[in-house]
């Protein structure tokens, strides 16, 4: 892979995977640990909407970069780049699931100030992060390792 490209794929993994180790590993259980309940879904409806555009963002740069990268290799594309791809499809699925399903339900019920309802749907995007933050490290080990 051209080192520019490399560099494109890179960035736009580690914001992905670096957002999301951030979200599982600090902000979301300081948020269980310091705030009363009330105060959770709004803290972590309001870091995941900040989040969410650099996560689109980091698709968009994997995406490009990972066909350019597909396309300059022609017949000799490593089996590797071939399962981060498919690994890679599967994690923009999920993230778009989450983008317009909970995400979406919980964005409409803090504007209802339905706060039990934006709990719900987090706790669904939460697990759905956590698949994707595995999706991404296998990724990575599979073409590192192979």
């Amino acid at each position: 892979m051209n080192r520019g490209l490399l560099l494109v794929h890179l960035i736009g993994a580690i914001v992905w995977l670096g957002g999301m180790s951030v979200m599982l590993a600090a902000v979301r259980p300081a948020a269980f640990a310091e705030l009363e309940p009330p105060l959770r879904p709004r803290l972590l409806l309001a870091v995941l909407s900040r989040f969410f555009p650099l996560v689109w963002l980091s698709i968009a740069l994997l995406l490009g970069s990972g066909v350019a990268a597909l396309g300059a290799a022609g017949a000799a594309v490593p089996p590797s780049w071939l399962a981060m791809a498919a690994i890679g499809g599967v994690m923009t699925a999920v993230f778009a699931y989450i983008a317009f399903g909970p995400m979406a339900r919980a964005r409409r019920a803090a504007r209802d100030a339905d706060w039990a309802a934006v709990g719900a749907a987090l706790q669904r995007v939460h697990r759905l992060v956590q698949l994707n933050f595995a999706l991404g490290w296998v990724a990575v080990a599979w073409v590192v390792l192979a």
